[in-house]
């Protein structure tokens, strides 16, 4: 009985994981059918100059590593707000980099899965920062787990950092046109 769970908890895992990205499929083809000003409208404002600087810290380590305490780092992305902000904003600019493949097909398809991974990544450090400071969770895991917190969040802001750059990149050398209005709206 015992040997089977391990294959039931994989199997279970795994049909997240199909689902999750069926969906993410479904949605992002969904936005590249969009009308370019459609899917920009979407994105939801965020602190740019917070999030760089945190994300820079995080991505360009230098001799004074430790100068961001957590409480500045939780402030300089916007807390809660932000993080939901840059959560669905990732799903956004996945679809501004699909949309790029209308006249840059090769290109568009490497930039978009490295902002994809990147998504993934920035995904994966919400939900852990959600379950671990949930008051019914925290009261059971060790303390070391409240620790884990600033790190997701420098994931998070790294994450959304480097895919709002490689978004902003392809758009300059791909579409220079399109590519003002984006910077002023992302």
């Amino acid at each position: 009985m015992h040997s089977a769970q391990p294959i039931v908890l994989i199997l279970g895992a795994s049909s997240v994981l199909i689902v999750k990205t069926g969906v993410s499929y479904f949605s992002a083809g969904h936005s590249a059918r969009m009308e370019w000003k459609d899917i920009v409208a979407k994105l939801q404002p965020v602190n740019q100059t917070g999030l760089s600087l945190v994300a820079r810290d995080f991505l360009e380590p230098s001799r004074d590593q430790l100068k961001l305490e957590p409480d500045e780092i939780w402030s300089l992305v916007g807390g809660w707000e932000g993080l939901k902000r840059m959560r669905a904003n990732a799903d956004i600019m996945l679809a501004l980099a699909a949309y790029t493949q209308r006249w840059n097909f090769e290109e568009g398809v490497i930039v978009g899965e490295r902002m994809r991974r990147d998504a993934l990544k920035l995904h994966r450090a919400v939900r852990h920062i959600q379950l671990h400071t949930r008051p019914a969770v925290m009261r059971f895991l060790p303390k070391r787990y409240w620790f884990n917190v600033p790190f997701e969040v420098h994931e998070v802001a790294s994450a959304y950092y480097l895919m709002r750059q490689r978004l902003l990149a392809l758009y300059e050398t791909s579409h220079s046109g399109l590519y003002p209005a984006l910077a002023a709206s992302i």
